[in-house]
């Protein structure tokens, strides 16, 4: 239950990117951030207080780029006996181990049986325990495109995503906003690395396509985002009106500015390939994934410093379920950022504001300040100073979402 609490005696990142305060303080009342700022200028008055001598206080991380109902296996194939009950309950245990890792907002990047619609409700309904979520439903491909099944025909895999044309785009992004999307998600600007029988580089969707979806997205108020690894298929995607390139291994200068000209985020998913290349085909993961991994690993970790180096908006996202890449071991991402040359606060705001703005939270969470959601976290250490110790859930000994304690280890 949500109270009054003092965070006080650690050293304080606020999430805006400012230098840390080595003794701060976070005064929280009911949901909301009342005070911040030196522990010697703020009262407990009547408020419980948390000692975080030792510690950093932080905003709760958010991942802006998941698979809630999916675990890390190496095989693809398992989707022909899971049923969306099974991946239901999974999401269940999922979404409780991204809270206690530290993430108190997520953004699923689709799922099938709105499964991920289902979890989002239940978490805001009190059902279950978990980070705060936008859903998106399925996610819209087109056919032999990213996301669509690697079956013959006469082989019938659900996926009320499959979509061909302007007209069916439309109709389908209206039927995800009917069933309570609120973000659209593109699978196939481009095709990709777990999709057999198509190549990363390759465009999907025609501009067309997706413009049809993102007017009617807009018009509901709720933004798009697109799987583009390509960059004809990134381009086709900024063009279309996109507001975030997902993956984006082959971005070049034009493309970058291209980004920054039209406020378009960049949600790189390192660990995504970076796992498969470390595991490879010995772990289970089957070999065309491998090949196209290991092909765009060196352009990709290019293509993230060159879109850091010209400015554009990084939030940080996971590809969390693809193979070994493990919900509540997330903030992999974040190291990864950081060995692939982002500065270490640079990568905490790209995991608390950043993430935040491009989830439309940007004005309630993502950062410490009064009037917020008092969404913070407390850190074994200081991640300014070895920004890997965000890598292990154990070092996140204290979670707070929305006021209310949801894992204390102190």
């Amino acid at each position: 239950m949500a109270g009054r609490y003092l965070i006080r005696g650690g050293v304080l990142i606020d999430g805006t990117g400012t230098d840390p305060i080595v003794d701060g303080a976070v005064l929280v009342e009911g949901d909301k951030i009342v005070e911040v700022g030196p522990a010697s200028a703020i009262s407990a008055g009547r408020a419980e207080v948390i000692n975080a001598k030792g510690r950093t206080i932080m905003p709760g991380m958010i991942d802006t780029h998941i698979h809630i109902g999916s675990d890390g296996s190496p095989n693809p194939m398992r989707r022909l006996k899971e049923t969306n009950a099974y991946a239901a309950i999974k999401s269940v245990v999922h979404a409780k181990a991204l809270l206690e890792a530290g993430f108190t907002a997520v953004r699923d990047a689709g799922a099938h049986g709105y499964t991920n619609i289902a979890i989002r409700d239940a978490i805001n309904a009190g059902l279950v325990v978990g980070p705060r979520m936008r859903a998106p439903g399925y996610g819209l491909t087109s056919t032999g495109g990213h996301g669509d099944s690697y079956y013959k025909p006469e082989v019938h895999i659900d996926n009320a995503g499959l979509v061909d044309g302007p007209d069916e785009v439309r109709r389908t992004t209206r039927l995800m906003l009917k069933m309570g999307a609120d973000c659209i998600k593109f699978v196939s600007a481009t095709g990709g690395v777990m999709s057999d029988g198509d190549e990363p580089a390759v465009p999907q969707f025609t501009v067309e396509e997706m413009a049809a979806g993102i007017h009617e997205a807009r018009m509901h108020g709720v933004y798009t985002f697109a799987h583009a690894q390509g960059n004809q298929g990134i381009k086709n995607a900024i063009n279309a009106g996109i507001n975030s390139i997902e993956h984006g291994f082959w971005i070049d200068d034009e493309a970058a500015q291209m980004m920054i000209d039209n406020n378009v985020y960049f949600v790189p998913t390192l660990n995504a390939v970076y796992q498969i290349v470390e595991y490879g085909e010995e772990a289970g993961i089957p070999v065309y994934a491998v090949r196209k991994a290991r092909a765009a690993q060196e352009a990709h970790l290019e293509s993230f410093a060159r879109a850091y180096k010209a400015g554009v908006k990084i939030a940080m996202g996971t590809d969390a379920g693809t193979p070994f890449n493990r919900q509540g071991e997330n903030a992999i991402e974040v190291d990864l950022m950081c060995r692939a040359g982002m500065k270490a606060m640079d990568a905490i705001v790209a995991t608390t504001k950043t993430a935040a703005e491009l989830l439309q939270w940007g004005d309630k969470t993502g950062t410490l300040e009064a009037g917020k959601w008092a969404d913070l976290i407390l850190v074994d250490g200081d991640p300014l100073d070895n920004v890997a110790i965000l890598r292990q859930p154990a070092n996140i000994s204290f979670v707070m979402k929305g006021g209310e304690v949801a894992s204390n280890r102190l």
